[in-house]
């Protein structure tokens, strides 16, 4: 390989980009779908991320948004939810499209393998946990009551 080849670094090759999954197509099938698709999508690009982080960077710690996703993704009450990322913050919305509904709080991994779990609107610090199966349960500890699946549309959406 050249060394010039700018998918490698030294003798360790890049991992390729993740074949995403079409969030445009789900979006025709109903909320449902579009919410499966968002998750699935989040687990192949962050596993993409922090595989490059490893390969150009290693050593250097990466923040554990890989293994939230993968924790909140097996909790029922939040698989429903729209999930969506900023700055590695997990949100997770009421709603399939932006503006977002954020009623659910949401999850900060911090470069010292602890997460804050926080309400998102405010930034109010409900707590913070050792391990990702720690803050999806503190998530899922401060839903409100009767939070349904995500819906179609924009917060705008909600409020006709």
């Amino acid at each position: 390989m050249d060394s010039n080849d700018l998918g490698t670094v030294g003798r360790r090759p890049l991992p390729a980009k993740p074949v995403l999954v079409d969030v445009a197509a789900a979006h025709r099938r109903g909320p449902a779908d579009v919410v499966e698709a968002k998750w699935r999508q989040l687990a192949l690009v962050w596993q993409w991320r922090r595989e490059r982080h490893e390969v150009l960077r290693p050593g250097v710690g990466y923040p554990g948004i890989v293994h939230l996703i993968e924790v909140a993704r097996t909790e029922r009450t939040l698989r429903q939810l729209y999930p969506y990322n900023s700055h590695f913050a997990l949100h997770l919305s009421s709603c399939t499209r932006y503006p977002y509904v954020l009623r659910a709080p949401s999850v900060l991994p911090q470069d010292d393998g602890r997460f804050r779990v926080f309400v998102a609107r405010g930034g109010t610090l409900l707590g913070e946990t050792d391990t990702a199966e720690a803050a999806v349960a503190l998530v899922v500890a401060h839903l409100p009551a009767g939070l349904g699946p995500a819906v179609a549309g924009t917060a705008d959406d909600l409020c006709r």
